[in-house]
């Protein structure tokens, strides 16, 4: 019988299945595999899928899947919980370096807190119209290693995050990858109330780090906010992103919050043969 061992940790909520895979341990066909240990219910389940592997830039890298069993560039909240991994499995020291699709990270392990610095954003576009079904909305843009719609609103309870977070994930604008959907409540210049859609997952989900940090940066780049920012998720953890603002661009972008280790075990073969 095949065992992969594996943890199960979350970030803000963001559940992930980690797994060492410098020893290549799993099945030919990953897609399928990743997609079905993720199921809730009938499986381990997770948000995603956090692999380690051998890397030739940094102490190793990270190779991440959302639950859709799809490989994307980069996820703020599971780089997180893969340092806090590498470091508890000894990979990597409480400072380390990890590729990833969306370039090289740092991070830095701090108790069962990490704080990774990430890219620079990209494609950042500000206060644009975008057609909906029940009207016109004014929208923001910004890719923070993937991409991210930001919307910003007087209140979160009442929206419908996950029929408006579909649509703009469809939308024609953003073919063909899609993009993920933020909804931000600004509270003062040190905190806001966010709430998130994500692709590969295709639904609300309790946290986002990389779309805590693109909300951060619309605002940071219309005056809104000021460095560092606490982001208060649905699943009531606080994340803090650190920014630096020159001339209207922001860079040294960190993101800062928990990296719990849930368990650890496992994982058989009927996790996926079903």
């Amino acid at each position: 019988m095949i065992r992969i061992p594996f943890a199960k940790m979350s970030g803000a909520g963001n559940d992930f299945v980690v797994i060492d895979n410098r020893d290549l341990i799993l099945p030919h066909e990953v897609t399928g595999f990743l997609r079905k240990i993720c199921q809730r219910r009938v499986s381990i389940g997770a948000d995603g899928v956090l692999l380690v592997e051998e890397s030739d830039l940094a102490d190793f890298k990270m190779c991440y899947f959302n639950s859709d069993g799809k490989e994307v560039e980069t996820c703020g909240n599971g780089a997180r919980c893969v340092s806090r991994f590498a470091y508890l499995n000894g990979i990597a020291s409480d400072k380390m370096c990890f590729e990833t699709k969306a370039g090289v990270y740092q991070s830095e392990v701090i108790k069962s807190n990490v704080r990774v610095r990430l890219g620079n954003p990209t494609q950042v576009r500000l206060n644009f119209p975008l057609q909906l079904s029940d009207g016109t909305y004014d929208v923001s843009f910004a890719n923070t290693g993937v991409p991210h719609v930001v919307f910003l609103a007087e209140e979160l309870e009442g929206i419908d995050v996950t029929y408006l977070g579909n649509q703009i994930r469809y939308h024609k604008d953003f073919e063909p990858s899609g993009t993920n959907a933020n909804f931000v409540r600004v509270r003062s210049n040190r905190e806001i109330d966010i709430r998130t859609y994500e692709r590969g997952v295709e639904d609300e989900t309790f946290a986002c780090g990389t779309g805590s940090v693109a909300g951060v940066i619309i605002l940071a780049i219309n005056g809104m906010v000021s460095s560092p920012v606490r982001v208060n998720t649905l699943s009531g953890f606080v994340l803090t992103v650190y920014f630096g603002l020159v001339d209207g661009e922001v860079q040294n972008i960190c993101l800062e919050g928990d990296a719990r280790v849930i368990c650890e075990g496992q994982i058989l073969e009927s996790a996926w043969e079903y």
